[in-house]
């Protein structure tokens, strides 16, 4: 039983045990934690998602359906190995399953698997809230192959929680243990799945089968610099929260606290709206500097002022979203 792993952490595991991980939109505060507690965390859930195709698949586990929104999943681990992170925080992706289960996988206590679940998705004990959950891109049918690059990325992603949390392959099950009316995952077995995290939870972080012992990175003293990715900065400089928004701006409801992306697309769009209005004067000026000369009356002029400015902010506006 643990305090789940913050955002940053589980990227500092995934990294450090050798895991492609790739960054999609919000997913450190992407969670449905409106709806339940998410913690304590007692294990790791592995799901097939019965999908094919990497972007659709992530796309899916993202935003979820009519009948079960997202995120589906914490990560989507593709046919290629990258582990897409799409949610953070309790997600849908367990469900309801068997409380002896639960009991079992917290003491670590079965042998080569817990006893088989009697309880499912509308009966059981809610799932969501104590296990973190990753879908693997396959089509479940029990004959859709798993390249060596994604059952190395579930290893993978299975040992850098385990190490983090301190706890042995046994916190790691398949949806079918859990759960009396699932399936997954199909293609290989969980015993055989927690034999692999168990050996390499033998070996240093990032450890590989016939890998040398690699030499040891510098200290901080030694490099400032030591174990910092064009990622980390990126994320530092981009998508830390930094200044409130603006309380006129489109997105208040859901973006409340600006990072540096949506101060820039704000600006862009202030500016593009400021070119359209002087566009519109500019020919406000130069139509009542002519029509003033040619002494028609106020309302004519008032009336040809309008159509000129209305034409001129129509197709400023159509450049607008022509460029951008």
């Amino acid at each position: 039983m643990a305090t789940p792993l913050s955002a940053a952490a589980v990227l500092t595991a995934l990294r450090a045990e050798g895991v492609q991980v790739v960054e999609v939109g919000d997913w450190r505060t992407h969670n449905r934690n409106h709806k339940g507690a998410w913690g304590p965390v007692n294990g790791s859930i592995v799901h097939h998602t019965v999908t094919r195709g990497t972007a659709n698949t992530v796309a899916l586990c993202r935003d979820g359906h009519s009948a079960l929104p997202g995120p589906l999943c914490h990560g989507v681990i593709a046919k290629n190995g990258q582990v897409h992170l799409v949610g953070w925080g309790r997600a849908n992706h367990a469900g309801g399953g068997d409380g002896n289960v639960l009991t079992q996988v917290t003491a670590e206590s079965y042998d080569t698997r817990p006893s088989a679940p009697t309880k499912g998705n509308a009966n059981g004990v809610d799932g969501n809230a104590r296990f973190y959950g990753w879908e693997c891109e396959n089509l479940g049918d029990g004959k859709d192959p798993w390249p060596a690059a994604q059952y190395e990325a579930i290893v993978r992603v299975q040992v850098a929680l385990c190490r983090a949390h301190g706890w042995s392959a046994k916190s790691v099950i398949g949806h079918l243990e859990w759960s009396s009316d699932k399936v997954d995952p199909r293609g290989f077995t969980m015993p055989d799945l927690r034999a692999d995290v168990a050996e390499r939870l033998t070996h240093p972080a990032g450890w590989s089968p016939g890998a040398t012992t690699p030499t040891p990175a510098p200290s901080p003293e030694e490099n400032p610099m030591a174990g910092i990715t064009k990622q980390d900065i990126y994320d530092a400089v981009w998508k830390t929260d930094q200044i409130p928004a603006p309380a006129d701006a489109a997105d208040i409801k859901t973006n409340q606290t600006w990072a540096a992306q949506s101060v820039l697309t704000d600006l862009h769009g202030r500016v593009r709206r400021m070119d359209a209005t002087v566009a519109a004067q500019a020919v406000a000026i130069k139509a009542l500097a002519g029509w003033l000369g040619g002494g028609a009356d106020t309302a004519t002029i008032v009336a040809a002022v309008e159509s000129a400015i209305r034409d001129a902010v129509i197709t400023v506006d159509v450049d607008i979203n022509q460029e951008s």
